[in-house]
C-alpha cells in the first residue's frame, strides 16, 4: 500500500487534505523549462533523458503532490513506427498520415520497449531523484484523440469524421490497434515502476453520444479493464457525458468547468473526482482570484476522495504566481475548517 498522499486519495482511503497537481505542470509556462530548451524541437527535448527530467521535476518547487512524466502522447504511436514533428501553431503531425488499411498494418501493435526506451529512463531516472518522495504520473492519449493525430486531422472533429464514415474498416482497425498498443505501453510502465496514469481523451469530449459510445468509452473500458494494477485515471475535456465516464472503470474521473464537483459527489460516491478550476483564471486573473477559485474547489470536494488539478492543462500564458497560489491555497486548507 503506498504511503503517497495522492496515490492514499485516488484510491478513496480517508485523508488528511486533497493532493494537488496540475496537468501540464511541466511545460513552456515555466521560466526553467524554457531556459533549459533553448531552442531545442520538442521531441528533440523529450528524448533526452535528462533534460525531460529536469522538465518533469521542476514543479517540486513548487509543492505539488505528484510528477507526471515530460512526453507526449503522440510518443507512442512514435514507437509504433509513425514518425511525427511538432509544426508551430499547428502540433503534432505525422510524416505520412494515415490513409488506408495498409497503413495501420504497419504500425506495431505492440512496439518493442527499446522503441520507448527514452521513456522508460527517464522514470526510472525521476524515480531515483524522487526517492519515493513523491508518487510518478505516467499517461497515454486514448485512441479516438491519438487517432486524430495519426491522420493529421487533430482538432478538426469534421475531418475525422469524414474519414471514418468514408473508410470505416481503417478507422476501426486504427482504434485496435492503437488500444492494443496503449494497453501494451502501459503495462510496460507500470512494471517499471509508474504509481498511478491518466487516460486522455482531449478531443472526445465534442463527439456525438453515439460516436462517443463507439469511439470513445468501449476503448476506455477495454484500457481500464486491461491495464488495473494502479489507479486509473480519466480526462476527458469537458465531457458532457459524466454518467459514461463514471462507468468507464477509472478509478478517478477528471472533471471540466462544465461540471458541478459538488453534485458529482453526491451522485457517485463511491468515484474520486479530480479537478476543476479554470485553467484560464491561471493565465489571466491574479493570484488572489486563483485562490479564491481554489479554496471553493477544495470546499466543493469535501477533503476526501478528490484530487485538485485544473480542467484542463496549464496554458502557455499562466502565471507563475497564479500557479504558486494554486497550490498553496490547497495546502492552506489542511486544519483550517474549509474541508
Amino acid at each position: 500500500m503506498s504511503s503517497h498522499l495522492l496515490i492514499r486519495a485516488a484510491r478513496g482511503e480517508v485523508v488528511e487534505r486533497p493532493p494537488v497537481w496540475a496537468m501540464r505542470q511541466a511545460g513552456r509556462w515555466d521560466p526553467e523549462f524554457n531556459r533549459w530548451r533553448q531552442g531545442k524541437s520538442f521531441y528533440e527535448f523529450s528524448e533526452d533523458v535528462e533534460l525531460a527530467a529536469r522538465a518533469s521535476l521542476s514543479p517540486r518547487r513548487f509543492g505539488v503532490d505528484a510528477i507526471i512524466l515530460f512526453y507526449d502522447i503522440t510518443s507512442l504511436p512514435v514507437a509504433m513506427g509513425l514518425p511525427f514533428t511538432l509544426r508551430p501553431h499547428v502540433g503534432p503531425w505525422p510524416d505520412q498520415p494515415i490513409r488506408s488499411l495498409d497503413d495501420v498494418r504497419r504500425l506495431s501493435p505492440r512496439p518493442e520497449p527499446t522503441r520507448f526506451r527514452h521513456i522508460l529512463d527517464l522514470l526510472r531516472r525521476v524515480k531515483d531523484e524522487l526517492q519515493e518522495d513523491l508518487p510518478v504520473i505516467v499517461f497515454a492519449g486514448a485512441p479516438f484523440t491519438v487517432a486524430s493525430y495519426c491522420l493529421g486531422t487533430g482538432k478538426d472533429l469534421e475531418e475525422t469524421r469524414r474519414f471514418a464514415e468514408s473508410q470505416p474498416q481503417t478507422w476501426d482497425a486504427l482504434l485496435h490497434r492503437l488500444s492494443e498498443a496503449t494497453v501494451h505501453f502501459l503495462n510496460v510502465l507500470i512494471r517499471e515502476g509508474a504509481d498511478i496514469y491518466q487516460l486522455f481523451d482531449s478531443w472526445a469530449g465534442a463527439l456525438r453520444f453515439d460516436e462517443y459510445e463507439r469511439w470513445s468509452a468501449s476503448y476506455h473500458r477495454r484500457i481500464f479493464a486491461e491495464v488495473a494494477e494502479v489507479p486509473r485515471i480519466l480526462f476527458v475535456k469537458e465531457c458532457p457525458y459524466l454518467e459514461v465516464m463514471c462507468q468507464s472503470g477509472a478509478d478517478v474521473v477528471s472533471l471540466g468547468t462544465r461540471h458541478d464537483l459538488a453534485a458529482a459527489r453526491r451522485e457517485f460516491p463511491h468515484l474520486v473526482f479530480q479537478g476543476n478550476v479554470d485553467q484560464e483564471l491561471l493565465r489571466c486573473g491574479t493570484p488572489e482570484q486563483v485562490a479564491e477559485a481554489t479554496r471553493r474547489c477544495v470546499q466543493a470536494g469535501g477533503g476526501q476522495r478528490h484530487i485538485v488539478n485544473l480542467n484542463h492543462g496549464c496554458d502557455p500564458g499562466t502565471r507563475v504566481e497564479n500557479f504558486e497560489a494554486f497550490v498553496r491555497a490547497v495546502k492552506e486548507c489542511r486544519g483550517s475548517g474549509s474541508v
